[in-house]
């Protein structure tokens, strides 16, 4: 067989190859997967514009999904189920080392943990929780970690108890079947007015690592066409609307280090998953 006819043939190959991923492409869903900081019903509301900006920019249908708790959404993004997985530092930091996740960006807000109460409790530090229920979002949310530092720090060892979502941490703290609870600052801020203002914070976190947008690294060919949806997003109207209403400022930039910081917290995530 000549060498003309062998590169023919490999030609031809490649050409197939080709072919067969661009009509894969064509077929793909991109996947963006949000952790589960809130109800199902609030995440595929609050993504809604960010989702047709992507849909416009990527040329191909997206679609949000979310977990039913942060457990179940770190096994499946390490399963490599998401195109895009945003979710706190120290789960960001998992999927970049355990599944060569590619960090985008992050919100300029602080993210930071805090322990609500009711406002007419009796609960005024951490020695007052013991022997009481105490609310966490799952064993590997960061807010959830932090909080059982915070308390085993105290001296308070008993066991959180989880709930799915952070709407869920206020109405349980509100009807007395739990003493407090744990969630992000910025939950707490975009809950109901009349809601906040019966609540008060026994603790707020110092400022941890907060959402970040990790890329999976099957779609790093298309990174610029991502990081240039995300920016026309946030300058846009729906965008600016979108920080806004959920007090995030905007997006920003990760720092250097910023992600190494989350190791022990990923450590955590890591060992619960084994």
């Amino acid at each position: 067989m000549s060498k003309l006819h062998l590169t023919r043939r490999a030609c031809l190959a490649l050409c197939l190859l080709l072919s067969c991923a661009v009509q894969a492409q064509q077929g793909a869903v991109f996947r963006l997967g949000i952790a589960p900081h809130t109800s199902a019903r609030i995440i595929l509301e609050m993504y809604q514009p960010l989702r047709l900006q992507l849909e416009k920019a990527l040329g191909m249908p997206v679609e949000v999904v979310t977990a039913p708790d942060f457990t179940e959404f770190a096994r499946r993004m390490l399963r490599q189920e998401y195109d895009i997985a945003v979710t706190t530092g120290h789960q960001a930091r998992l999927s970049q080392t355990d599944a060569d996740y590619i960090p985008l960006l992050t919100y300029s807000a602080d993210f930071r943990a805090v322990a609500l109460v009711a406002g007419n409790s009796s609960y005024k530090s951490a020695k007052d929780l013991k022997g009481k229920p105490v609310l966490g979002l799952s064993s590997t949310s960061l807010v959830t970690l932090w909080g059982q530092h915070w308390l085993k720090q105290n001296g308070i060892l008993e066991p959180l108890r989880y709930v799915s979502a952070s709407d869920s941490v206020a109405r349980i703290v509100l009807s007395g079947e739990a003493a407090a609870g744990f969630t992000s600052l910025a939950n707490y801020q975009s809950l109901p007015r009349d809601t906040q203002s019966q609540l008060r914070f026994l603790v707020i976190s110092e400022s941890l690592a907060g959402r970040v947008y990790m890329l999976n690294k099957r779609y790093l060919t298309r990174k610029d066409t991502i990081d240039s949806a995300l920016a026309s997003f946030a300058q846009g109207a729906e965008g600016k609307q979108y920080f806004e209403k959920y007090k995030l400022e905007g997006y920003r930039k990760l720092k250097p280090k910023e992600l190494e910081a989350m190791d022990p917290y990923a450590a955590e995530v890591r060992h619960t998953l084994k």
